[in-house]
């Protein structure tokens, strides 16, 4: 996926010094919109695939467009998943709730307090993570 990333963003800078690129932002914003709704009525897997590739390479534009590194952003974004699944986890074992489809809304209820955790407390709180727990079973391997 890194290399896909990394070779979308080639091809839109190559096509942007090449005049190929919208004047601004709204344009992006637009064909972003017009992607989602492809993506949304799309038939059958083949043309949800090729609509997701669309979707997904207008993200890595809209990215160029802002200024942020796409790559970056996504593991960002996964450390940040990790960090609420992780809070996630440790509140339904809190509560003795199991993880089941049928309890998802307690789930989602756990997710929003995680959400809030890390907006109101950057940093102010640091569970496990899935890496720090697959680090924690294996060391007894070695």
């Amino acid at each position: 996926m890194v290399d896909a990333l990394k070779q979308a963003e080639a091809r839109q800078r190559s096509a942007a010094a090449q005049g190929f690129d919208w004047p601004d932002i709204d344009g992006v914003w637009a064909k972003l919109h017009e992607e989602i709704e492809e993506l949304q009525q799309a038939g059958n897997a083949a043309e949800r695939a090729e609509e997701l590739g669309d979707l997904l390479f207008m993200l890595v534009n809209l990215s160029r467009h802002l200024g942020i590194d796409p790559q970056q952003a996504l593991a960002d974004g996964t450390a940040k998943f990790d960090r609420r699944f992780a809070s996630v986890c440790a509140q339904m074992r809190e509560q003795g709730v199991a993880m089941s489809p049928e309890t998802l809304p307690q789930m989602e209820a756990a997710w929003q307090v995680a959400k809030r955790m890390e907006r109101t407390q950057p940093g102010g709180y640091r569970l496990a993570s899935f890496d720090d727990r697959d680090d924690a079973a294996n060391e007894g391997d070695t």
